[in-house]
């Protein structure tokens, strides 16, 4: 992921998330994710993107994908998992990078405080870019009352590499 900010290189596991993977990186590919924003940034918890433009207009998806949350990845410092709605079957294109080991949004049972949230890869390169983005002063912006920040870090593009 090619960013204003610095480069984040990245490692999925389709192994175990399967449709997750395979949503993002189709719309990796397809350029979705070029000129998003990360919208919301909570310091010292997450960096969240996917899902706007740097002007707040928000972007049409695909249909939402059933939830992988159940397979075992918990959300670590440095995993990026899926965003959705409180409906667990509602990811679309917004997903986060954890900023600490956020256990509590671990899969624990299939009810709705128990679902978690499907992660679905890591970061293993560019963790210190990833912090400081987490760093960013944050406010009001666009839809958003608080948590977004006042100085946009833009997706430039992203590159998927087999390994």
């Amino acid at each position: 992921i090619e960013t204003d900010a610095g480069t984040l290189k990245l490692k999925f596991w389709p192994e175990v998330a399967p449709k997750t993977v395979e949503n993002f990186t189709k719309l990796a590919g397809e350029g979705f994710y070029d000129g998003t924003a990360f919208h919301r940034i909570v310091k010292g918890f997450m960096i969240q993107g996917g899902g706007y433009t740097k002007n707040y207009s928000k972007k049409s998806t695909n249909p939402a994908i059933a939830i992988e949350s159940n397979n075992g990845l918990t959300n670590s410092k440095g995993s990026i998992a899926m965003a959705r709605t409180q409906n667990p079957h509602s990811a679309t294109s917004q997903f986060f990078i954890n900023l600490s080991n956020n256990d509590f949004l671990n899969y624990k049972s299939m009810s709705l405080r128990g679902w978690g949230y499907t992660v679905f890869g890591r970061v293993i390169k560019g963790m210190l870019t990833v912090e400081d983005i987490g760093k960013q002063r944050t406010g009001s912006g666009g839809p958003f009352m608080k948590d977004a920040p006042r100085k946009q870090v833009i997706i430039q593009s992203i590159t998927l590499i087999n390994q």
